[in-house]
């Protein structure tokens, strides 16, 4: 800024405020009628929250017409143990978790192996109508064809070599027999399955499922199904969170998938592929079902 101009900037910040005009009561310049407003145009400070409002209205506290609720906290598992996680309305839900279930040199290596050896493949599944492909690879093994989402898988009785032993120590410590396994693959974090219950009628009531995790851990998340008065809301239902990590078993049992639903959510950051084995027993459709029909009602997939 220059000299000059910098004088005549601080020389007119000290000039003194010409004096206002005055003139006779009653008489208004035509020029400045627009810049006289009637004496109470303007608001008073109180208008404005700075004192007493002259309101004949009174607050009234009305009491909401529903309870405030808390959206109950997310529980965390992950320690190896039996958990019962809830006791009705179908009966005693129950997870049990096997961390280290293999050695990590084990699962190591049978990770490699079904990465690249599986006959892994992108199945189409239909919502609404519309067909949509899976974000995840999968396969089948069993005597059985297996019905989900309206899309069947066909038997296969081909199981790889190293399935069969995997297959007798998951049934060793589930104390349960299993004819049939679904494999996933989620490629990255981008991957995913949609929050649903495994309660088709082919596996009968109150089945055990058997996952076995290889890979990056990813998070299983599980909700309560909400009872009939909330309408198919899940903003208050019971969550779990358990992170699955590589060679870790977690068995399924009681009443868990007619109470419960579960889901491999989308995850943001970097993961590298996990291999997801689900060892589940089929049985022939009952008569009179439709191939995939679900034993009760379900929430759809999301």
């Amino acid at each position: 800024m220059s000299d000059k101009r910098q004088r005549a900037r601080v020389q007119g910040s000290w000039a003194k405020q010409l004096p206002k005009h005055t003139r006779p009561a009653g008489t208004v310049s035509n020029n400045h009628q627009h810049q006289h407003q009637p004496q109470n145009a303007n608001p008073a400070p109180s208008s404005w929250g700075f004192g007493p409002q002259n309101t004949s209205e009174t607050f009234e506290f009305h009491q909401p017409t529903k309870p405030i609720r808390d959206v109950p906290p997310e529980k965390v598992i992950e320690q190896a143990g039996d958990y019962e996680i809830s006791h009705g309305p179908s009966g005693v839900s129950r997870l049990r978790l096997l961390p280290g279930f293999l050695s990590t040199e084990e699962a190591d290596w049978m990770f490699s192996k079904l990465l690249a050896e599986l006959p892994w493949s992108q199945k189409t599944n239909y919502r609404q109508g519309e067909a949509y492909d899976e974000p995840r690879l999968t396969c089948w093994y069993g005597e059985l064809a297996y019905t989900y989402a309206r899309s069947t898988m066909a038997a296969n009785t081909q199981w790889h070599p190293l399935l069969l032993p995997l297959r007798e120590a998951v049934e060793q410590a589930s104390s349960c027999r299993f004819n049939s396994l679904l494999c996933n693959m989620y490629r990255d974090g981008h991957d995913s399955i949609g929050w649903h219950s495994d309660d088709e009628a082919s596996l009968g009531a109150k089945p055990t499922i058997a996952s076995l995790s290889l890979g990056d851990t990813r998070v299983f998340n599980l909700r309560k199904q909400p009872p009939p008065e909330e309408n198919g809301d899940y903003t208050y239902v019971e969550q779990i969170r358990v992170p699955l990590s590589h060679g870790t078993l977690l068995l399924m049992e009681g009443a868990t998938q007619d109470d419960w639903q579960h889901q491999v959510a989308k995850e943001y950051h970097d993961r590298g592929p996990r291999i997801n084995l689900t060892f589940r027993t089929v049985y022939p459709e009952p008569e009179g079902h439709r191939p995939g029909t679900k034993l009760r009602f379900a929430a759809k997939q999301q």
